[in-house]
């Protein structure tokens, strides 16, 4: 089954910073320094940011997919450098640091984007980029979620969130697929003085156009974002997935993908309990579970 471009997490932040630092004098920037770290390890070197991760193909393809998306009106910034360092089993790319504006995100304008996202062919993509079916992401095998987090979930959140998975079964039998972005959310969108960028494409896949509406569709409610963004969003691009079930489907088999990830987070880390508590209270159908937190 073909992997997403990246679904390892950077686990060894040392080795991670000590490829930055290679890669920061091969290019001859500022000494790197951590922004944050998550699947990748990602540094800001003077006016770069340096991404540093353990993709599934030649981080080159993330390079050249950049120049594929610009070329079809799609807003991402271009590769700072044309070449990868790698160093350690990592590779490290370099990209502008973007300066957000300040003003809110144009989702009608994000919107739109995505649906020209979806109207290129995978032929017009970088040969050996990878584009998987969400099926292939380790967060979306929610058997072996289950089992990993074991004792950790108690049997009115299991109740709940075995309710979700069953009302969703054959969720991928719904629509024809298109290329997406994987991961539309806030966190992935920056709004320059020239409008909203897209960034992050670690996830692109091949799925239903829902597959890109899903975080949105909760972001309100769930998530406590703004009010109207999706409606925002789904106006840009066109159609909504209200009502639809497919992206019905996506959008609460995610929030059950997000519980799952932070209880087995929690599981290693006391720190992220608190919040896997907080989202296993909507499971439970607690009328006054909180929203919860990205972070």
């Amino acid at each position: 089954m073909t992997r997403a471009y990246v679904d390892t997490r950077v686990t060894d932040l040392a080795a991670a910073e000590r490829a930055a630092e290679v890669a920061s004098a091969h290019w001859r920037l500022d000494a790197p320094v951590l922004m944050r770290h998550g699947m990748n390890a990602i540094y800001r070197s003077g006016d770069c940011v340096l991404r540093v991760a353990t993709p599934s193909a030649p981080a080159q393809v993330s390079i050249e997919l950049a120049e594929v998306l610009r070329r079809h009106d799609i807003a991402v910034p271009p590769a700072r450098h044309t070449d990868v360092v790698e160093h350690a089993g990592m590779s490290v790319t370099a990209w502008p640091h973007l300066e957000a504006s300040g003003e809110p995100i144009d989702w009608t304008a994000v919107g739109a984007m995505i649906r020209r996202v979806h109207r290129l062919d995978a032929e017009q993509l970088p040969p050996g980029l990878p584009v998987p079916s969400p099926t292939s992401f380790p967060w979306w095998d929610f058997d072996a979620m289950l089992a990993a987090v074991g004792d950790s979930l108690d049997a009115d959140a299991r109740a709940g969130i075995d309710a979700a998975l069953d009302r969703h079964a054959g969720w991928d039998h719904f629509d024809e697929v298109v290329v997406c972005h994987g991961d539309v959310h806030p966190g992935n969108v920056v709004m320059t003085a020239d409008g909203p960028m897209l960034i992050d494409w670690d996830l692109l896949c091949a799925a239903p156009f829902g597959w890109d509406h899903a975080p949105l569709m909760t972001w309100t409610e769930r998530w406590g974002g703004e009010v109207g963004v999706y409606e925002a969003f789904a106006d840009g691009y066109g159609i909504s997935g209200r009502g639809n079930p497919s992206p019905e489907a996506f959008a609460e088999l995610r929030l059950v993908a997000a519980t799952l990830m932070r209880l087995k987070a929690g599981s290693a880390n006391p720190a992220a309990m608190p919040e896997a508590q907080r989202r296993l209270a909507h499971w439970r159908g607690d009328p006054d579970a909180p929203i919860w937190r990205a972070q």
